[in-house]
């Protein structure tokens, strides 16, 4: 059941709780840890804890029992490896008295402190608020997750949604776990909604990762996600787009062994996923394309247009293709003079970050997005994000 929201004029909010799992990374950890510190006491709300969950590292991290700030740390340590799950450990320890867990990496945080006045203003049917995830070492924004799917080193997830659906799901270990979470937050009855106000750093390293290990799990926990909750009449199609796309990323990464390897763990367990469909109206909500149908309508209601040329087509870009579809919009290419360009992908951080690129090309082309809150920002206009 949603919680009851709070009056509007009870300025104060409950203890903030950030929860972050760690595994072999002390320095990196530390260095979070001071950022985190930087922030100060939370003053404008009921105070902040910090609950580290250690997945069983091989030497212990040494933290300290508060930040520089005087907000408390606690350290939980596991005695194995559970993935993302660990985060399920640090929820249960929390505060009570907390509405929002803060989910984080041990090298993600937050800029500022801002985005806690964004979840008091937040209606009783939001369980998770998204942030715009920035890797400031490469320039651009994490890459994952959809309109209504969360990524799990940058998201304010509500205490009592969390505990109410069991939190992950420890089978997926890492990757996709969100998209599972998501789901049943859906099915709860709750939205995830996106704050461009809640803004994360992430110190990402992307050297020296098993990319056959990932795509491994790619294939399999996706295919395990689409087996869960896919209406019966786009399961077999969804399912076949799973393996399509990540066969493509497999060889552009020269990991085919993993990506087989995951074709092989599918198969054997695929039955064993219980069947918890999506209504037909809530599935377009998980793959985004309800948001590109209420985009992209939007865009042509205001000023039709009958030519468009899909550019950096990317994640679902096939709910892209078919809001245009069902505008009777004919795709072409970005060479034939079409009237619009249409950003193709319905992950949000490379939309954003495609919307910043093409904003400043577009002298002769309209630019849309396929969600309505980067067409939102687009009108502001956008910048480069400088934190």
């Amino acid at each position: 059941m949603c919680p009851t929201r709070r009056p509007l004029g009870d300025e104060r909010i409950s203890v903030i709780t950030y929860v972050l799992p760690t595994r072999d990374r002390a320095d990196r950890l530390l260095a979070t840890l001071t950022s985190l510190g930087d922030l100060g006491p939370h003053g404008q709300v009921g105070g902040a804890e910090v609950i580290v969950v250690d997945n069983a590292s091989r030497t212990a991290p040494v933290i300290p029992p508060k930040l520089a700030s005087g907000v408390p740390v606690r350290m939980i340590r596991l005695a194995t490896n559970e993935g993302a799950a660990a985060r399920n450990e640090g929820v249960k320890a929390s505060d009570p008295s907390s509405d929002w867990i803060v989910m984080l990496d041990d090298d993600s945080h937050p800029v500022d402190t801002r985005f806690l006045t964004a979840l008091h203003n937040r209606g009783p049917d939001v369980g998770a608020v998204m942030a715009d995830i920035r890797l400031p070492r490469l320039g651009t924004r994490e890459v994952g997750g959809l309109p209504e799917v969360f990524i799990g080193c940058g998201v304010a997830i509500r205490r009592g949604a969390f505990l109410e659906l069991g939190g992950y799901d420890s089978a997926f270990n890492y990757y996709v776990e969100e998209y599972d979470l998501a789901a049943r937050l859906l099915l709860a009855g709750y939205r995830v909604e996106f704050d461009p106000v809640f803004r994360i750093d992430h110190a990402k390293d992307v050297a020296n990762r098993d990319m056959d290990l990932i795509l491994e799990r790619l294939v399999r926990n996706n295919g395990w996600v689409v087996q869960r909750y896919a209406p019966e009449t786009q399961r077999r199609s969804e399912l076949r787009e799973v393996r399509s796309r990540y066969r493509s990323i497999a060889v552009k990464e020269r990991a085919m062994a993993g990506f087989g390897r995951g074709l092989v763990e599918l198969r054997r367990t695929i039955r064993d996923q219980r069947r918890t469909p999506l209504s037909d109206r809530l599935y377009e909500r998980f793959t985004g394309k309800a948001h590109a149908v209420e985009a992209l309508h939007a865009e042509h209601r205001n000023c039709p247009f009958h030519t468009a040329a899909i550019v950096e087509a990317g994640k679902n870009a096939w709910v892209v293709r078919e809001a245009l579809s069902e505008l009777a919009v004919r795709e072409v290419d970005a060479t034939d003079d079409p009237e619009m360009l249409v950003i193709g992908t319905m992950s949000p951080g490379p939309m954003i970050d495609a919307a910043e690129r093409w904003a400043a090309r577009t002298d002769r082309w309209r630019l849309a997005a396929p969600w309505r809150t980067v067409n939102e920002l687009m009108r502001r206009p956008l910048r480069p994000w400088v934190a």
